[in-house]
């Protein structure tokens, strides 16, 4: 492969931007509009995102919010590891690759930086770090979601498993803080709903919008 004329610092930079900016589209919105739904900002738990959505009734946006959101989160780490060689870009780009489109569904430009709660974008991010952490923590989501019908408590008990999967799987490996960092932001997102399943008033996943 040539040898790009750019700088790779800043080559980076520009990768860095350009996952926030993907991550910043919110698929919620675009399934709504698509299927001629009311805004998920609007019912709900107002979180733009999968579970909010299905709220709706519309399984089928619901279905499209969640692939949306997991194949950003996918796409953006895969073309940087892909290229990072090709373009003299160490293994850090990778990584601030991955924490700028998962950041950027949480706090997107395009909504004023109140975005979603980042789960199936987190999903796709791990995937595309590794497939068989990425399906060992969607394997933990889907259990517990399947049986105690709480997307919040799957997502929370997904997250710590999470690190746990990668230093088993990595040993101490530099990509490990990264899945630590968007863990502890996915918990961070979920304390409301920690708190809420602490008092019994969570609603299940499929539960229709109020």
């Amino acid at each position: 492969h040539p040898t790009p004329s750019m700088p790779p610092l800043l080559i980076s930079l520009l990768a860095v931007l350009a996952a926030y900016l993907l991550g910043s589209v919110s698929f919620a919105l675009v399934a709504s509009r698509l299927f001629g739904l009311a805004d998920p900002r609007s019912y709900g738990s107002k979180n733009p995102g999968a579970t909010n959505v299905l709220r709706s009734g519309h399984k089928g946006a619901a279905l499209f919010t969640l692939f949306g959101d997991t194949a950003k989160g996918w796409l953006a780490v895969f073309l940087a590891s892909r290229h990072a060689a090709e373009y003299g870009l160490g293994g850090y780009t990778v990584g601030l690759v991955a924490l700028a489109v998962f950041v950027g569904h949480l706090y997107p430009v395009f909504l004023r930086f109140r975005g979603g709660k980042g789960v199936a974008t987190a999903a796709g991010v791990l995937l595309a770090i590794d497939p068989w952490l990425g399906l060992a923590t969607l394997c933990t989501w889907l259990l517990v979601a399947f049986t105690l019908r709480y997307s919040s408590l799957a997502a929370l008990l997904a997250a710590t498993a999470a690190p746990i999967y990668g230093f088993l799987m990595w040993g101490r490996d530099s990509m490990l803080l990264v899945v630590g960092l968007i863990a502890m932001a996915l918990i961070g997102k979920h304390w409301q709903n920690l708190q809420r399943l602490m008092a019994g008033s969570e609603p299940k996943i499929g539960g229709r919008k109020q």
